[in-house]
């Protein structure tokens, strides 16, 4: 073959060892990108194995093997006594020549304003740190300690879950259907936890609870519907509910939880987390239970349950869900395995009533169908084998153990922070109005490695007050909880 065509190809490939990839599959993805990008055009000849070889200074048992996964695949195209050559049917339809460069297609897109009929960007978000494992401290809530998941129990799963019989199973439409040992488990395994026995088809799965959160507002609010949120309460949750319209009637959080007593008469629906308060982490006390969902009854209100953190209850037993004192289908409860798990796997479900499935299913398959079923299996193999379980267990020990560490160093260096008493979940609520605005701290702890998250997206009341952090450690390890603390006590003193 042409002697400046092996060159080219040289180039074209960047090969590192360091990566978690092999050399092998780093070679094979990059030169089914180069195939795929036009970078490579139909027919074009591959160098031997031997000669790629002394190019990218690896063994030719690895260029060989790559070679052979592409010609499995019709990437390219053995011929004998000739060689490697692109196949030109991979590349039959696809056009490289560009119309325009993305320079010359700017415009002005003045006019898409005018067609918005909402603009969800200007929502006052809670602000993500994408490159938060970069940091030494991460005292951040929602994320996990990669230390913490069970790797192997996971691998076990996705092992089954790619046997043949099982990619038949999971492979099929199932229209709008969820996968039925996923149901199963959680009518039989995880609900009953909470004190809540339930059917099959009072059951639907969704793409974790913020999914739950929108196809509930979707369904059932509109411009007109008056809803209660916890003030402050979990953004995202307002931000849905704002988005479909409705009128958003905040009320105050104490040591005891949602001020039941403050709710207004003529509200729709009462947004609560009653195991353990998004931020604060406070627990509704029992009499207050008994309160709302009284009042649920005599104002003709429904509750909507996120059941937020109820394994992370370290010195009581942890108070049945409002769901399980539901007697007059009033509470509609989600669930999620996500927080407790790894946020990416995005598994949550809704318990409600069946009408109320029927609907909430005919819309969930308008946008997605159902979420996939390879997960859904997957996530009920899981279950099933008891790994859910012994997950909790643990996860229950380390993070008390974290949660008594970090209280005794802000009591004893701290002081200055000040905090409700709470008896548990994975982050402290802290008011640091004695040293400063909480965007000062943030920013003076981030340069010495300590990420902290501030409390100002949590309010619905503008401006918000901005002199609280919120403190999680669901994602520092254990051994970094001092020194990243005594780091913070560095910068607010």
């Amino acid at each position: 073959m042409p002697r400046d065509t092996a060159v080219m190809l040289g180039e074209l490939f960047d090969l590192d060892a360091s990566r978690s990839l092999s050399l092998q599959a780093q070679l094979r993805e990059q030169m089914v990108a180069a195939v795929l990008d036009g970078r490579l055009a139909a027919n074009t000849p591959l160098p031997s194995s031997r000669e790629l070889a002394k190019q990218l200074s690896i063994s030719r048992n690895t260029v060989v093997l790559a070679y052979q996964h592409l010609v499995d695949e019709s990437i390219i195209l053995s011929h004998q006594r000739r060689g490697y050559f692109v196949n030109p049917d991979i590349l039959r339809g696809r056009s490289y020549t560009p119309t325009s460069t993305p320079a010359e297609s700017v415009s002005d897109n003045s006019h898409w304003q005018q067609r918005l009929q909402q603009h969800p960007s200007r929502f006052r978000f809670s602000p993500k740190m994408k490159l938060w494992r970069e940091y030494r401290y991460p005292f951040l809530h929602s994320q996990t300690d990669p230390k913490l998941i069970p790797v192997n129990a996971w691998r076990e799963c996705c092992r089954d879950n790619l046997s043949v019989q099982s990619i038949f199973d999971w492979s099929n439409d199932h229209y709008d259907e969820d996968y039925p040992d996923l149901v199963e488990q959680l009518s039989r395994r995880l609900l009953p936890r909470r004190g809540i026995w339930t059917n099959h088809q009072q059951i639907l799965v969704t793409l974790g609870a913020q999914n739950a959160l929108y196809l509930l507002a979707q369904l059932l609010m509109r411009p007109g519907i008056r809803v209660a949120i916890e003030e402050p309460g979990y953004p995202d949750a307002r931000l849905i509910f704002a988005a479909s319209g409705a009128t958003l009637v905040p009320v105050a959080v104490d040591e005891n939880g949602l001020c039941v007593e403050a709710l207004p008469p003529d509200i729709d629906y009462v947004y609560v987390t009653p195991a353990h308060q998004a931020p604060t982490m406070v627990k509704l006390s029992e009499s207050r239970r008994q309160h709302l969902l009284a009042r649920a009854r005599e104002d003709d209100f429904v509750i909507i349950e996120d059941d937020y953190e109820t394994e992370a209850n370290f010195f009581d037993e942890p108070s049945p869900s409002l769901k399980c004192h539901d007697t007059d289908q009033r509470v509609l409860y989600l669930g999620s395995l996500s927080k407790a798990f790894a946020p990416g796997l995005r598994t949550g479900y809704i318990v409600v009533p069946e009408p109320l499935v029927q609907e909430l299913r005919a819309l969930r398959f308008l946008m997605m169908r159902h979420p996939p079923s390879n997960n859904q299996r997957q996530v009920a193999r899981f279950i099933s084998l008891g790994h859910y379980d012994a997950l909790m267990a643990r996860l229950f020990q380390t993070y008390r153990t974290r949660w008594e560490l970090i209280d005794r160093v802000l009591d004893e260096s701290l002081p200055q922070l000040r905090r409700i008493r709470t008896q548990g979940g994975t982050g402290f609520w802290l008011d640091c109005s004695e040293v400063g605005s909480a965007d000062s701290v943030i920013e003076r702890a981030a340069e010495r490695g300590v990420l902290l998250e501030s409390g100002s997206a949590f309010w619905h009341r503008d401006p918000a007050p901005s002199h609280y952090l919120r403190l999680g450690f669901a994602s520092i390890p254990t051994e970094n909880i001092e020194p990243g603390l005594a780091l913070l006590r560095e910068v607010i003193q």
